[in-house]
């Protein structure tokens, strides 16, 4: 994987579909302590944790998960990453994005760095893309 995820250094990933580039790092000095999305000049902030929880929510599911990424202002379709990513029974109460107004986009962006630390696997697809536990 390119990058160690520090902000000198961050990781350099791509979505599910391979259609857009971007980064991610870890900020541990943030409060809550953040993991830092940049892509383009928008930058995304989930809470740090997201990783290791969304890594044992998918252990959980045993199968297949559909993404389902959608912006905060759109709903996330039931029964997918982004809909955990925002359900108020996740570990962290709600919503893991931390900057209001960019607080989606949780599935589809989390995955693929999942994917890369060797939590989960992707499928690729040009759409609907779906990942799990590995």
């Amino acid at each position: 994987m390119a990058g160690s995820g520090t902000a000198e250094d961050p990781w350099q990933l791509t979505t599910a579909p391979g259609t857009s580039e971007y980064t991610m790092y870890r900020d541990e000095a943030a409060d809550p302590p953040a993991l830092v999305c940049q892509v383009g000049s928008t930058t995304l902030k989930y809470h740090l944790s997201a990783i290791d929880d969304l890594a044992a929510w998918l252990r959980e599911q045993g199968d297949w998960v559909p993404l389902g990424a959608a912006d905060e202002q759109k709903p996330a379709a039931d029964g997918t990453v982004e809909a955990w990513g925002r359900d108020e029974g996740n570990p962290v109460g709600g919503w893991y994005g931390l900057r209001k107004g960019y607080r989606g986009r949780f599935g589809m962006y989390l995955p693929p760095l999942l994917e890369e630390l060797g939590l989960a696997e992707l499928t690729h697809d040009k759409r609907s893309n779906s990942v799990r536990a590995v």
